[in-house]
């Protein structure tokens, strides 16, 4: 008879116990969901009767890892969207226009007056006074090229200048192209990541699809246009100098220069110039919260640049109206009473609780680099998901019983012991699932009844191959 070392029958159970123990969980789960569930809210928020109520539904000594559903089995919204990665190349070109014109004014006695013309979508234009000094000029704006830093692009210049008659032209190249879509959409990744985070659903799916589309999925959230108003929503904060304020909507604006309507005020209109002075990108934190009134509002923090930037601009124009614009609306324009050197400041207008806490949510999560256009989106009830729970349970109820009766049947005491290994083989690995945060699927309910078919298989030619060798 075969004999196994001590520590090898200790390790075997130790990890079958191990396994039904982190298992354990899922045959409880909406009182282990509602116990991690309070346990996440108290964390954040602080305790209140109920949440603790909830957190003793089941011991904190114990494992309260579970099985994640997922949205087929869950419910929840489906969204498939479209970077728009071509926004970014224009706003590329407009931050470089500030060097351009820089190195241009140092050529100034030969290159004569420059000045910034309308260009097609992806190019910058500039006219020279002198366009015999060309050559000089397109030397002092290549000299502003820096290589492309990616390894498809290694050796490009991120820039491609040409020069025609008087005008000058700026492009993107190709490898700096490609090296910003694939920046743009890591980055986008990451924000809607952060955004639903903030929610608080669990194991939501974010992955990239083909060059320029993102898919996201999200289980028990309420429907898809609740997730596309999350996540379409850029939350692009700037903070623009006032030029004008008018109620004239044909209003035109000067060279560098933009017309945003009024959130608050129907009819109003604020020339801004077009270049922030700082924008979300440095902003370290938000925080919805109220203003002296009493109103809802958001706080917001910068960071050390965008602290010094503002403090150094509102030092500057003391008495001068400042705008607070939001995805193109005017929140505020409020005038510079004295400088602002701490870096932080409110947010006020008309908004409700819910408001404030949203635009709170999307200013610390960041702005969407480029605009999202959505390709498909779907809402999964939770009847739907729960019709699919229900047949998954049935259909691997069958397949478990059909199988434990078929074995102990057919081979009685043995098929008893190959049926004990299989309760322990389904528990063992849904105790894995749990351990590692898997993702349930009616896919993988599929797997799991094969799964159960195939654990008996060796069993049963260990078995028929003793009954031919007792038949001999």
């Amino acid at each position: 008879m075969l004999q196994f070392p001590l520590w090898r029958r200790v390790l075997v159970v130790g990890l079958v116990v191990l396994g039904l123990v982190y298992a354990a969980p899922n045959l409880f789960y909406s009182r282990v969901e509602a116990h991690n569930d309070a346990v996440a809210a108290i964390e954040k928020s602080g305790s209140t009767p109920e949440l603790e109520a909830a957190r003793a539904g089941w011991p904190d000594w114990l494992p309260s890892r579970l099985v994640n559903l997922g949205l087929d089995l869950r419910g929840g919204a489906h969204l498939l969207a479209e970077v728009q990665v071509e926004d970014v190349y224009d706003r590329r070109l407009d931050a470089l226009w500030p060097e351009v014109r820089d190195g241009l004014r140092a050529q100034r006695d030969t290159v004569g007056a420059i000045r910034r013309i309308d260009a097609p979508k992806g190019q910058l234009k500039v006219r020279i006074e002198k366009p015999e000094a060309m050559d000089a000029a397109l030397a002092a704006v290549r000299a502003l090229a820096t290589p492309v830093v990616s390894l498809t692009g290694a050796g490009s210049d991120n820039i491609v200048v040409t020069g025609a008659g008087d005008t000058i032209t700026i492009e993107l190249s190709e490898a700096e192209k490609q090296a910003t879509d694939d920046r743009t959409i890591q980055q986008a990744l990451e924000i809607i990541r952060r955004r639903v985070d903030e929610v608080g659903t669990r194991e939501p799916t974010i992955q990239r699809q083909g060059k320029n589309r993102i898919l996201i999925q999200v289980p028990g959230l309420g429907s898809a246009a609740e997730l596309k108003a999350l996540i379409g929503t850029t939350a692009q904060l700037t903070f623009n100098p006032v030029v004008n304020r008018t109620t004239d909507p044909n209003v035109r604006p000067g060279p560098r220069q933009v017309v945003y309507p009024s959130l608050d005020e129907p009819g109003v209109y604020y020339v801004l110039e077009a270049t922030p002075v700082v924008t979300g990108e440095e902003l370290n934190n938000a925080q919805p919260s109220f203003d002296q009134n009493g109103r809802p509002a958001v706080s917001f923090q910068f960071n050390v640049s965008g602290a010094r930037k503002f403090g150094q601009y509102t030092a500057e124009n003391v008495g001068a109206p400042f705008a607070i614009v939001l995805d193109g609306k005017v929140i505020s324009a409020p005038r510079i009473n004295e400088p602002i050197p701490g870096g932080s400041g409110i947010i006020t207008g008309n908004f409700t609780i819910e408001e404030s806490t949203k635009l709170a949510v999307l200013l610390r999560a960041g702005a969407l680099p480029a605009d999202l256009t959505f390709l498909e989106e779907r809402t999964i009830g939770p009847e739907l998901g729960a019709d699919s729970i229900e047949a998954g349970k049935i259909a691997s109820i069958v397949a478990f019983a059909g199988v434990l009766i078929y074995m102990a049947l057919t081979y009685g005491l043995f098929g008893i012991f190959a049926n004990i290994a299989l309760i322990l083989n389904v528990g063992m690995m849904f105790g894995l699932l749990s351990a590692i945060g898997a993702t349930l699927t009616l896919p993988g309910i599929a797997g799991i009844v094969l799964t159960i078919g195939m654990a008996v298989d060796a069993n049963v030619l260990i078995y028929e191959r003793i009954r031919e060798e007792l038949a001999a």
